[in-house]
């Protein structure tokens, strides 16, 4: 059975102890309003607002060194998850409700399940 995906988000890993600070910084840096400074209620996610043909910016309060990761919707978590192995990616852990995989270069993804509806525009289909 078929299954999609796209580009999702950005997420900017923040190694810090005041995530709303992080979050006006980089709010102001990119020119984009904050949409939440608590997207859980756990304190550890932030957004910024995107019209909807844009990638998702989330911020996300992290213990590890600061970085960026990229985040891929699908339909099928697993399918995609089984298609990028195949690839060459490796699955690194199943959190909560995805996928945290790492790419022959060494670079940290994860695999999440639908963030926008509809899943298009820039859908890809995959057999």
């Amino acid at each position: 059975m078929a299954h999609h995906s796209r580009l999702s988000t950005f997420v900017l890993d923040c190694r810090v102890e005041d995530l709303k600070a992080a979050t006006e910084f980089w709010s102001r840096a990119l020119g984009k309003p904050v949409q939440t400074f608590d997207e859980d209620g756990d304190g550890k996610y932030a957004a910024l607002k995107t019209d909807r043909d844009e990638p998702i910016l989330l911020l996300q309060k992290v213990d590890h060194e600061s970085r960026i990761h990229l985040d891929i919707e699908a339909d099928d978590v697993d399918a995609e998850a089984e298609r990028l192995e195949k690839l060459g990616a490796r699955k690194i852990a199943f959190v909560k409700r995805w996928w945290v995989m790492e790419a022959p270069t060494g670079h940290r993804f994860c695999i999440v399940r639908p963030q926008r509806e509809p899943l298009g525009p820039h859908l890809n289909a995959w057999d």
